[in-house]
C-alpha cells in the first residue's frame, strides 16, 4: 500500500535526527514506499471548503546535517491530494493549535489525520487525565487562589504547573517551606487567566518518570527519565537522564484501563506519563520517545504506529 503522506510539523531545519520522534515515522514511511510532503502549520488554511497547505516534498535520511530534501514547492489539497496527515507540530497547546484541529476536521476521516483532530482538541495531556482520576496523584485544577492555599496546606509537598504547558516549562516543586507560593500565583495571573494544575509531589519522581508508549490503545514498551541531580523535572531537554526499563503489572494496568479509550477517540500515537505507579499525563498532541525507546530495547514502534495506519486506511 503505497500512501501520500504530509506531514504538519516544525522546520526540518530543527529537527534532531537523533531524537525526533517525527523523524523516526518518516524513515519508516519512506521506507515502506509512501510519499512524503512537509508542512508548517502556519502555511495551513481554508478556503471556499478546501484545506490547503503549501510545503514540498520531502526525502529523508539519517545524515547529520544533511537529513532531508525539498523538493519544488507545492499547494496541497488535503481532501484530496494525500492519504494521511501526521499532526507532528509541537505545542504549546493554544488558540493556534486548536484552531489547525477545527481545520483538519473538516478532512478527517477521508484523509486519515493522525492523531483524530477533534479527540486532539477535547484531550489535553492535563485535562483529559482528569478522566481517570483513581489512577492520578490528589490534583486540584483551580485559578482560586483559596483553593491552592487549601490544598497546600493538606499536602505541603506540591508541584505547580501551568495547564498548557509542555515540555516541564513553568513546572514547579514547592516543599513545605517554601515561602514563594504567593509570588508564584502572582506570577502565573499576570501571565495568563487560565487554572493553574496543582498535585501532590511524589517523592518517587527521584527514581523516574515513565514514559510509556501506546499504539491504538495497547502499551508497547517505555522508558524511564530520571530527573537531574536538583531538578524536579524529568524533561530530557532539561537533563533528564532516559534509562531502559520494564513495564510493572501497575503500569500495564493503567494502560488496560485507558487504553479503549484512547482506540474508540482515534488517539493512535500517545505517550502516557506514570510516577510511582500514578499516571500523570495523557500525551495526544507530539508524543515523543521512540528513538529512545529502540535504542533502549531494539523496538522501532514506528513500524506498530504505520502497521495501525495503513490498517485503518485499508478500512
Amino acid at each position: 500500500m503505497a500512501l501520500r503522506v504530509a506531514v504538519q510539523m516544525d522546520p526540518m531545519e530543527s529537527v534532531g535526527i537523533d531524537g525526533d520522534s517525527t523523524f523516526a515515522l518518516m524513515l519508516e514511511a519512506q521506507a515502506r514506499g509512501h510519499a512524503l510532503w512537509h508542512y508548517h502549520v502556519k502555511h495551513l488554511s481554508m478556503e471556499a471548503g478546501r484545506v490547503i497547505a503549501h510545503g514540498h516534498p520531502v526525502e529523508v535520511r539519517r545524515e547529520r546535517g544533511n537529513h532531508f530534501t525539498f523538493g519544488a514547492p507545492v499547494e496541497l489539497d488535503l481532501a484530496k491530494d494525500v492519504d494521511v496527515v501526521l499532526m507532528r507540530q509541537d505545542p504549546p497547546f493554544d488558540m493556534a493549535y486548536i484552531t489547525a484541529t477545527h481545520l483538519l476536521e473538516h478532512i478527517h476521516p477521508k484523509t486519515l489525520v493522525v492523531n483524530d483532530p477533534a479527540s486532539v482538541r477535547n484531550a489535553p495531556e492535563k485535562l483529559f487525565v482528569l478522566k481517570f482520576q483513581d489512577l492520578m496523584p490528589e490534583t486540584l485544577v483551580s485559578s482560586d487562589v483559596r483553593e491552592i492555599r487549601k490544598f497546600r496546606e493538606k499536602h505541603g509537598d506540591i508541584i505547580v504547573k501551568p495547564l498548557f504547558g509542555n515540555g516541564g516549562a513553568g513546572v514547579f516543586h514547592l516543599k513545605p517551606e517554601d515561602s514563594n507560593l504567593n509570588s508564584l500565583l502572582e506570577m502565573f495571573t499576570e501571565r495568563s487567566r487560565e487554572p493553574l494544575m496543582v498535585q501532590k509531589y511524589l517523592p518517587s519522581v527521584r527514581q523516574g518518570d515513565k514514559r510509556v508508549i501506546l499504539v491504538d490503545g495497547v502499551a508497547m514498551g517505555g522508558i524511564n527519565r530520571v530527573p537531574a541531580e536538583g531538578e524536579a523535572r524529568s524533561n530530557m531537554h532539561v537533563g533528564g537522564k532516559p534509562e531502559k526499563t520494564v513495564l510493572t503489572d501497575r503500569e500495564r494496568e493503567i494502560c488496560e484501563r485507558i487504553g479503549p479509550e484512547l482506540k474508540a477517540r482515534g488517539l493512535i500515537f500517545v505517550g502516557i506519563d506514570v510516577i510511582g505507579g500514578h499516571l500523570t499525563e495523557i500525551n495526544v498532541t507530539s508524543p515523543t520517545g521512540l528513538q529512545e525507546l529502540a535504542r533502549f530495547d531494539g523496538v522501532h514502534l514506528e513500524k506498530a504506529i504505520w502497521d495501525a495506519i495503513e490498517e485503518k486506511k485499508r478500512g
